[in-house]
């Protein structure tokens, strides 16, 4: 009765933060003891997550942490197009200023790692410019010139990765979303976003590069907003899950607990 009187629709509560902690918690025991391979994960809601119990901004950070996963980013898979950001959830100004060629490097060695665990090979990735045009030979900003384009150059002479730009983000993304390359490195959040949801919104996937388990999970939030109203859509959910079980056939070598450590 005392939880009926605390629940309402369209709400955050703590006994909804707390199931969706335990849950994933008892995810990764699963994972830990061989039984799956993979997870996909339903929108949360911080708010509840902290009313649970459990102090993270969501399922991200919590399973890096359950997993001991210290380096680990964020990426979208949208048909053909997969996307990996340099930052997320910061001030457009913050953001601009993480754009440096130690980050830029760090992430495209990583994203290129990462992406040959998924899928079983090489991948060609394209890093978009983070100004207008990609800056036009400097005409609207310096971060390409002094930052991305030395990255850049590092990774494929030094490193032998088979990466090109930085391109004007006007056009890259579409360009992967055609197939061109296998991924575009996104120099900001809504920079991605904007490009994922537009041309695949409901049915693209988050997922999270690093974890040594895969983790896939929807591309929306919990929409309190339309909470008992009978217009939820499952597609992001069914790709999520159609995804991790795909990411699981095929990738070339199964990791577990002890390999995480």
């Amino acid at each position: 009765a005392g939880l009926a009187g605390e629940w309402a629709w369209g709400r955050g509560w703590r006994v909804g933060g707390r199931g969706a902690g335990s849950y994933s918690e008892k995810a990764v025991e699963l994972w830990g003891e061989g039984k799956i391979d993979a997870i996909a994960t339903a929108p949360i809601n911080k708010g509840s997550l902290v009313l649970g119990g459990y102090d993270f901004p969501g399922h991200t950070e919590f399973l890096a942490q359950l997993t001991g996963t210290r380096e680990f980013a964020m990426s979208f898979f949208a048909d053909k197009l997969r996307v990996v950001l340099v930052s997320t959830h910061v001030p457009l100004r913050k953001a601009i200023e993480l754009v440096k060629t130690e980050t830029m490097i760090s992430l495209i060695t990583f994203a290129s790692e990462q992406f040959k665990k998924l899928l079983g090979r090489s991948v060609k990735i394209a890093v978009a410019g983070v100004n207008p045009h990609a800056s036009e030979h400097g005409m609207f900003g310096v971060e390409e010139a002094d930052e991305i384009e030395p990255a850049i150059a590092r990774c494929r002479d030094e490193l032998g990765i088979d990466v090109s730009g930085p391109y004007s983000p006007d056009t890259v993304f579409l360009r992967g979303y055609r197939g061109e390359f296998d991924a575009v490195i996104a120099c900001y959040h809504d920079q991605a976003t904007i490009a994922v949801k537009s041309l695949s919104f409901g049915s693209a996937v988050n997922v999270t590069l690093g974890l040594p388990l895969i983790r896939t999970s929807v591309d929306h939030g919990t929409a309190f907003d339309i909470a008992g109203k009978g217009i939820a859509d499952a597609s992001s959910m069914q790709s999520a899950i159609k995804l991790a079980a795909d990411l699981a056939m095929q990738r070339p070598m199964k990791c577990t607990a002890d390999d995480a450590q």
